[in-house]
């Protein structure tokens, strides 16, 4: 370890010089033993690892996120995937998964789009299985607590042996201030350190007061997801994993449509239509999510005009009509959804609904918390206030 690293340049190539150092003079928390990481992902790499590291010790569970410019596509638990799940995720010809292989999978897979050229984070040493699944897609580096030897073998052949390999010193801990630098003034603030934990659950406000022990570890997963995403956020969670994420938008009903449609996306690849879909063998995986993204669109005729959808498909797919995708989205339910700061009008609940949320976790404190709360109990959904704003910058 050293007390300083000089990247190529910052942001972006014109912004030079550039560096990561630690200003008390002590050494820097990380080894790197492969590749030459840069400002966006040394970023995305300490985001994302304080994010597993967190989930980890809320859930007991091995745990993953991808990460894109600065905030989560995916994070994610290691429960088991379903068979349904494997096949949706490409990883059901991997064999046995452990589970912080299931992780990363549900990590990755939520939203494959925003995900590809990811900065992924894992909680726990990279097995095997998990270097495996990580060494076919396209990413930009990996931080761990470790490797094993065979696994670190197997990530050092990717991008031409380039690939960015890091080392997280797990006993690390930061100064309860931090500080950054805006326009020459320098910003001052202690580090948002609260845990979130069961506690923060238990102010249930609406008539339905049943949030099962697993729906409380989902909304738990989305609250933690939302600490690290760029800010106004919200997370549609199920089972152990984001199904969805709204990141950055400056209103809180488009950051729910947002993620809400990225939730609906995922559920609709799950859909007879979609696993059904034949597509030609060499195709590029990139190219096939793609074109699964388009064909659930309203765009559809791109990759189904003819002429076109040879380039992708060996049989032509039948339209996947509005009534028949409206019909298979009613059959996502008990979604959880967590915000990152209260929502100001039912209208966002009602949006919700649409996705399947029945489970809700949100700071609470709107004028208007009489009209969330009363549209919450149309749809007997449970809301819990946590009093905890999430803000991150």
């Amino acid at each position: 370890m050293a007390n300083e690293m000089l990247l190529k340049y910052g942001c972006n190539p014109n912004q030079k010089p550039s560096r990561v150092f630690m200003a008390n003079g002590e050494e820097l928390p990380i080894t790197v033993l492969n590749g030459k990481p840069g400002y966006i992902n040394l970023l995305d790499a300490f985001n994302g690892w304080q994010l597993v590291r967190e989930l980890k010790k809320a859930t007991g569970l091995p745990a993953a996120t991808s990460f894109k410019h600065v905030s989560p596509a995916g994070a994610a638990v290691g429960r088991p995937l379903s068979d349904t799940l494997k096949k949706i995720y490409w990883v059901d010809d991997l064999g046995e998964l452990s589970p912080l292989a299931c992780a990363y999978a549900r990590a990755r897979g939520a939203d494959r789009m925003s995900s590809y050229g990811d900065f992924i984070a894992l909680s726990d040493v990279c097995d095997v299985p998990t270097a495996k699944m990580i060494q076919r897609e396209v990413s930009d580096g990996i931080i761990a607590p470790g490797y094993t030897d065979e696994a670190l073998e197997i990530l050092k052949s990717k991008r031409k042996g380039t690939y960015n390999i890091i080392q997280m010193d797990e006993n690390y801990k930061p100064d309860p201030l931090e500080r950054k630098q805006v326009y020459g003034v320098t910003f001052e603030q202690g580090r948002q350190e609260l845990p979130i934990d069961f506690d923060m659950l238990k102010n249930i406000v609406t008539e339905n007061k049943d949030i099962p022990k697993e729906k409380q570890e989902d909304l738990l997963i989305s609250l933690i997801t939302l600490k690290y995403t760029q800010s106004n956020s919200v997370c549609y969670v199920k089972d152990g994993q984001a199904i969805g994420i709204g990141a950055g938008q400056q209103s809180r009903i488009h950051c729910t449509r947002l993620a809400g449609q990225k939730a609906d996306n995922w559920w609709l690849r799950q859909s007879p239509q979609v696993m059904g879909l034949e597509f030609l063998d060499n195709i590029r995986r990139a190219d096939r999510d793609n074109a699964i993204d388009v064909y659930m669109s309203d765009e559809y005729e791109d990759v189904l005009a003819e002429g076109v959808w040879q380039n992708t498909f060996k049989v032509k797919p039948a339209v996947f009509t509005r009534e028949e995708k409206k019909a298979w989205l009613e059959k996502n339910t008990d979604v959880c959804l967590g915000s990152d700061a209260f929502f100001p009008f039912g209208d966002n609940i009602e949006r919700a609904h649409k996705s399947g949320v029945k489970y809700i976790a949100e700071p609470g404190g709107s004028i208007r918390d009489d009209n969330v709360i009363e549209t919450c109990n149309k749809y007997g959904m449970a809301m819990a206030f946590t009093g905890i704003r999430l803000f991150h910058h």
